[in-house]
């Protein structure tokens, strides 16, 4: 017969699987001979198995009841017994931790006969009272599935009466209170309050195999991604009473802080209270630093206990205690949940004691958590009060806020103006750039997590919330609606690109603040990495950001976000009318002389560092104007005829422009544009080279699908090399369509490296616009079609196939090839570890990303170091 229970004393840490985090935690501290009261652990097999087939598990009943017995034997009480009753608190406990999403049952075994007992045991009718109180409430609410607000609303008209709290009623006045209770049980589930314990119990473990599929649990893993199918255990433990008179207490603590890391004993705790009143908010709780003074002994042997479970565990510690009549009893350990600040100083902390090694330093820390050490948040004080509008997708992290523009030239006037400003949109175009350059943050009605306003918000290190469908924004009023409210153009709003969250008004932003803790974690990370981490920018004040944070170098320069600056729109806007070569070389070079000063910028930013520089990708179109007071106006500036530039916008619509004329098709059709563009390369790394700058530029052609259309644009960009007089550069490709990557040996026969757009590499090959993706990704999510948001993470088993067939066959033909990633997966940990595999050369993200990407790196090579040993 299979084993469902597992006494506190025959389990241990390892058994997590099995035992959840908290009954594994249990086990090693009675094996410890910490003081833990007397229990047993249902396995989260027990629990699978219910939700499977609806029913406990054969066999499952019985263990638990010798499990009960074993209890009554270490505690000479007997479960059910009038005269010495014991009473069982049944507690979740997953694998990892989910604080405040699963059920606790505490008191379990009350009843009329039971209830006398406990106050003769006691000598104390009013703690008896109470527990039955606290037992008849939480029963009737997990269990049996009465709202919780029916029994408090009767529990605060009481204390009302008198501004009293819950520990100033009388025993009468709960037992009177009680018998409400069960009322409301009759009223609600049609049933009466059972007086059998053993009923009590088999309910009250359902009901905790019940609450791993309920609404709050669900959502937390789908948040968290940990896994359905791990279930949860469930902790049947003797009960100690925290409520038995002004020598009892209660608490919540951690071995250090989990806000800021800082070795010292941090939590609250309640004199005279039940552990639920600490986390429930029923009272205000103390500081544990108070009880030091309260009960000098019992602080002095907590204090022992946690830094020795610190020790044990080699991890800060997040630990629940009761002290009954001056008795400390142990009922949790489990490593804390911190925040990111908390995260680095507790590992480098604990390296630098020697109670860790650098490299579990390194994987100890999230790597997304380090998101929050370089962007600002909001006030945790003002968010509690705050009111959310509304909730999109956490595009990019950090929080801003400002009045609200509806269009990019008022962001650009009003912040020239000194006004911070976010700009609302239905969803970015290109054209929108400058606007987004002034805004504090974006807002946009649609797109996913790899949308234009998602990419360029991210970096430009700028919060945005992408895709909150809620949103209507409408121009000719001047306003967005959004779930019953009208927001109109210049009113506050605050947007959290951390948490996809959107707040009504003006909310404090605290500034980050990564320290020095930062720095010794990054140090102790790059001397494990085996792949370099590079940066997209396309900026000099991005590309020396990124050079702070540690880019090795840029894996994406994006040449067309220059084009949005100041006036050269229109250059571009003259080339893309222009009927012949010669007028489009006339137009481009106005902007070739712009295009040469930004190179240079960016080769002087990163001297020393290899730059990636990605010609002309989008499709023309983008350039130009939609609407036809702006197609008018643009007329009149290039001296053209409205109707002749009308019928230019319409002959370059096209029916899906993702697949069009873009990329190296523009070269080709157009080669003065790559002309252009490579002039200017190669004439700022000239004049760079001459002013003693490092410069290592590295060509790359977007969008190749033979190896045809990159010979065609190597000898265009060689050419213009040797006029320019320029050696040591590289000239490769773009690897974005499932037939360069198929093809990609005969491809690496011209090209000197490969570069992997996993965005569009993603599209392409999983027949999904990113831009359209937010419509049904999230439901196929919550269906389990997909696992990931494959815009998000990487799609390993499809698309990253395609990058080993192309990582493979490329190498056979060009050995030691170098290949790296610049799609937004790289700054993507999951995806980050794939690269690893893989066996690329870099990884490349967005700035503000590349602490995260470096850290993942990291964490990966440790990984595959595990895997060959």
């Amino acid at each position: 017969m299979t084993k469902y229970v597992y006494l506190f004393r025959e389990g241990d840490a390892s058994m997590r699987d099995l035992l959840g985090g908290k009954g594994a935690g249990l086990a090693e501290m009675t094996r410890a001979g910490a003081p833990v009261p007397p229990g047993f652990t249902i396995t989260t097999e027990a629990c699978n198995a219910y939700s499977a087939n609806g029913a406990l598990p054969a066999g499952l009943w019985e263990q638990v009841l010798e499990g009960v017995a074993d209890i009554e034997r270490q505690t000479g009480r007997r479960f059910g017994d009038s005269s010495e009753p014991l009473l069982l608190s049944v507690r979740s406990g997953a694998k990892f931790s989910m604080p405040g999403m699963m059920d606790t049952v505490l008191n379990l075994g009350l009843n009329p006969g039971t209830l006398a007992g406990l106050a003769a045991l006691t000598g104390d009718e009013r703690f008896a009272a109470d527990a039955y109180r606290r037992f008849t409430q939480l029963y009737g609410k997990i269990v049996l599935g009465v709202p919780g607000e029916r029994f408090e609303s009767r529990l605060d008209a009481l204390k009302a009466r008198g501004n009293r709290q819950d520990t100033d009623l009388s025993a009468d006045e709960l037992r009177t209170l009680t018998g409400e209770f069960q009322g409301v049980i009759r009223e609600h589930a049609a049933i009466e309050f059972p007086e059998d314990p053993h009923e009590q119990l088999r309910n009250a473990v359902i009901a905790v195999f019940r609450s791993w599929n309920g609404r709050r649990a669900v959502d937390y893993r789908r948040l968290n991604k940990i896994s359905d199918t791990l279930g949860t255990a469930v902790n049947v433990q003797a009960m100690v009473f925290g409520n038995l008179g002004p020598t009892s207490a209660t608490g919540v603590a951690f071995s250090r802080n989990p806000a800021t890391g800082e070795a010292k004993l941090y939590g609250e705790y309640l004199i005279n209270a039940q552990g639920e009143d600490v986390v429930a908010g029923v009272r205000t709780p103390r500081p544990l630093a108070d009880l030091q003074a309260e009960m000098p002994d019992v602080y002095a042997q907590f204090a022992a206990i946690a830094n020795q479970l610190e020790r044990h565990y080699t991890d800060m510690q997040d630990m629940e205690f009761t002290v009954e009549r001056g008795r400390l009893y142990m009922l949790q350990t489990r490593t804390g949940k911190r925040t990111g600040a908390a995260a680095v100083k507790v590992a480098v902390d604990l390296a630098n004691e020697g109670v860790i090694d650098r490299a579990t330093a390194v994987q100890r820390v999230e790597p997304a958590a380090l998101d929050q050490l370089f962007h600002p948040a909001i006030d945790p004080v003002a968010r509690a009060q705050a009111h959310v509008l509304t909730r999109g997708l956490p595009a990019s992290p950090g929080a801003a806020t400002g009045q609200v523009v509806l269009d990019p030239d008022t962001a650009e006037q009003m912040a020239r103006g000194g006004t911070p400003v976010i700009l609302v949109r239905t969803e970015t175009a290109p054209e929108d750039f400058h606007g987004m350059v002034a805004a504090q943050a974006v807002l946009t009605a649609r797109g996913g997590m790899t949308s234009h306003a998602a990419v360029v918000a991210r970096g430009m290190g700028k919060p945005c919330v992408a895709g909150a469908g809620d949103i209507r924004v409408d121009l000719e009023a001047g306003l967005f609606a959004v779930n019953g409210s009208r927001i109109p153009a210049g009113a506050f709003i605050t947007v959290d690109g951390t948490t996809g969250e959107v707040f009504e008004g003006h909310m404090p932003t605290t500034e980050p603040d990564p320290g020095p803790d930062v720095t010794t974690l990054m140090e102790w990370a790059d001397a494990y990495r085996t792949v370099n981490v590079r940066t997209n920018a396309d900026t000099p004040a991005d590309a020396a950001v990124a050079r702070r944070f540690g880019a090795e170098g840029i894996g994406l320069c994006r040449t067309e976000h220059m084009f949005f600056e100041g006036t050269r729109i229109d250059a571009v806007r003259e080339m893309i009318v222009a009927d012949t070569p010669e007028g489009r070389r006339h137009a481009l070079a106005k902007i070739e002389e712009y295009q040469t000063a930004d190179f240079a910028a960016i080769f002087r930013a990163m001297d020393g560092l290899p730059v990636t520089i990605r010609t002309l990708d989008p499709p023309l179109h983008e350039f130009l104007p939609h609407v036809d007071e702006e197609v008018v106006a643009l007329a009149e500036t290039l001296g053209v005829p409205a109707e002749k530039l009308r019928a230019r916008i319409e002959g370059l619509r096209e029916a899906n422009p993702m697949l069009g004329f873009r990329g190296c098709r523009l070269g080709i059709i157009f080669p003065e544009i790559t002309e252009m563009q490579a002039r200017a390369i190669f004439n700022a790394a000239s004049l760079c080279r001459r002013d003693g700058i490092d410069v290592r530029p590295e060509i790359m052609i977007p969008l190749v699908n033979t190896p045809e259309e990159l010979r065609r644009q190597a000898d265009i960009v060689r050419g213009c090399a040797a006029a320019a007089g320029f050696e040591g550069y590289s000239i490769g490709t773009m690897i974005e369509v499932p037939r360069a990557a198929l093809v990609a040996g005969k491809i690496a026969g011209i090209a000197e490296f490969f570069s992997f757009g996993t965005n569009d590499l993603t599209q392409t090959a999983m027949g999904i616009s990113r831009d359209d993706a937010a419509h049904f990704i999230p439901a196929y999510i919550e269906q389990k079609i997909l696992a990931d948001d494959p815009f998000q993470t990487l799609d390993q088993e499809g698309v990253g196939e395609l990058i080993r067939i192309a990582v493979e066959r490329g190498r056979a033909a060009r050995p030691g090839m170098k290949m790296g990633i610049c799609g937004e997966h790289g700054g993507d940990p999951a995806s980050i570890e794939f690269c690893v595999r893989a066996g690329l050369s870099y990884v490349s993200c967005s700035p503000y990303r590349v602490p995260v990407a470096r850290l993942a790196a990291a964490q990966a090579a440790l990984e595959a170091r595990e895997r060959d040993r």
